[in-house]
């Protein structure tokens, strides 16, 4: 099967992205989930984010590269909201990614130094409405990838992913569960 790196949110490594993780090692996948808070978790995104903020993104997006050194080069890159950007840098600029799952965010690829590597499979997961999420800059991404999709879903909710939050939609994870399924059986 396929090793896979999923890196959390802004309210850090959550119950939910256990749950997440523990669901696609069900299936017979490798999941490493790096803490880039190291154990300090938020109970709303708020706080999350100004944490974040306060450790500055730069630094999340270094602690997450940080976090891969002793990983295969093989692997699938993945991450919810603010985990999207480790993993869309390392997907971007470590060679020999098999490919980027990024739920609930997306950067524009120039953030990390260039284009999005047409080669790297890339699979993107967003709500339409979510205020957080930039839908233009996923249909670019996508768009950038001989193999890219982007999947829209009804709503508003963020990160509707996550088990142990107020967000979480059940249905809508059940169908982004199965989608990355789909690609990681594809891709590894």
């Amino acid at each position: 099967m396929t090793d896979v790196v999923l890196f959390h949110h802004a309210q850090g490594l959550t119950a939910g992205v256990h749950a997440f993780a523990d669901q696609l090692r069900s299936a017979g996948h490798t999941v490493t989930v790096p803490d880039l808070y190291a154990g300090v978790t938020f109970d709303n995104l708020d706080a999350g984010v100004a944490h974040a903020q306060e450790i500055g993104m730069d630094e999340i997006v270094d602690r997450g590269v940080a976090a891969v050194a002793g990983v295969p080069d093989a692997v699938v890159y993945a991450g919810f909201s603010l985990g999207a950007m480790p993993a869309q840098k390392l997907a971007q600029t470590r060679k020999g990614a098999l490919g980027a799952i990024i739920y609930h965010g997306g950067v524009p690829a120039e953030a990390f130094g260039g284009e999005w590597p047409k080669e790297v499979p890339l699979q993107l997961h967003l709500a339409e409405e979510d205020e957080w999420a930039e839908v233009d800059v996923a249909r670019d991404l996508a768009a950038a990838s001989t193999d890219g999709t982007l999947f829209l879903y009804p709503g508003a909710a963020h990160l509707t992913t996550d088990s142990s939050l107020g967000e979480y939609q059940p249905e809508t994870t059940a169908l982004i569960l199965g989608r990355s399924l789909e690609f990681l059986a594809r891709v590894s």
